[in-house]
């Protein structure tokens, strides 16, 4: 019986890690779908129809009972505050991906798990061990020379990923606080509501009708973004964070492999620095983790 139970806890463990993996892989593909969308077209009418796409969605699997229980969830209020930060780290984040390569725009992100350590002490007041800060300072030190002072410097779109970092940082903290106490499909309809809800004016009032081309992109980018969202939250739900936290850096992997695919994009020796030295302080963070647990444990 025990053995059982070992199997099917290694079997959910394998489906979390493989929920996960496929979650960034579908979000790299989302980030490049819209960076071919942002040329020709603005953020806020990427973020309207992504959003009808993603509850048109939700509607067809849930029915109206999703809706009715949506209507009464206890995190209908905070999951407005936590929308409001995430829309606005979308805006910086995509403006800037007009100027950006892929694999750029990805790695400067990668501040953002470097600020949630930073805000989870004057948020949420938790207690950081020396060897995670030492792990803030080399992802520090790896997004510096990602941004690369020389060439880039401080630039309106690194100012502008930087915010987007910032913001989600925000935004992660107040999903710990709130969303993990509710179902995924009620994450996803408010999420994707609030953001139907901000973007519709400035959509409607800098629409730009689109070609077939970017219709078929906008419609990808709400099924890659709406499929993502969920696969991702699935993946959290079956595996130990400590266990699934490593493969959001796959994500690097993949912008670098699709900014080449698509743009011919090779980035350059210090975006690989950086990205290496963001990895393994991410690693630092999550060996420091599984350690400090097996210690408590025993």
């Amino acid at each position: 019986m025990a053995e059982v139970v070992v199997l099917e806890s290694r079997e959910r463990v394998l489906a979390g890690i493989l929920f996960t993996a496929a979650a960034y892989f579908l979000f790299s593909a989302q980030d490049a779908s819209i960076k071919l969308l942002v040329v020709g077209m603005t953020v806020w009418q990427i973020m309207f129809v992504r959003s009808i796409t993603v509850l048109v969605a939700c509607g067809a699997i849930g029915g109206k009972r999703l809706f009715a229980d949506t209507i009464d969830s206890p995190i209908v209020k905070p999951m407005l505050v936590r929308s409001a930060f995430t829309l606005a780290a979308w805006l910086c984040y995509y403006n800037a991906a007009r100027s950006l390569q892929l694999a750029e725009l990805t790695t400067i992100y990668y501040a953002a798990p470097i600020i949630v350590t930073v805000l989870s002490v004057l948020i949420l007041g938790e207690t950081v061990p020396l060897l995670r800060w030492l792990a803030v300072f080399i992802g520090f030190v790896g997004v510096f020379i990602a941004c690369d002072p020389t060439r880039l410097g401080l630039s309106a779109p690194v100012l502008l990923v930087l915010a987007a970092a910032v913001l989600w940082g925000i935004a992660v903290v107040l999903l710990r606080k709130t969303a993990m106490q509710e179902r995924t499909m009620i994450q996803l309809v408010l999420n994707n509501f609030y953001f139907l809800l901000f973007s519709a004016v400035p959509a409607l009032l800098w629409w730009r009708m689109p070609d077939w081309r970017q219709l078929l992109l906008l419609v990808s980018v709400g099924a890659l973004g709406g499929v993502a969202q969920y696969v991702l939250f699935e993946g959290m739900k079956r595996a130990p964070v400590s266990i699934i936290a490593p493969f959001e850096y796959t994500s690097l992997v993949w912008a670098f492999a699709l900014g080449y695919a698509i743009w011919g994009d090779l980035p350059r020796t210090e975006v690989f620095m950086g990205a290496a030295l963001i990895i393994g302080a991410g690693l630092l963070i999550v060996g420091n983790e599984h350690f400090r647990r097996r210690e408590h444990a025993s």
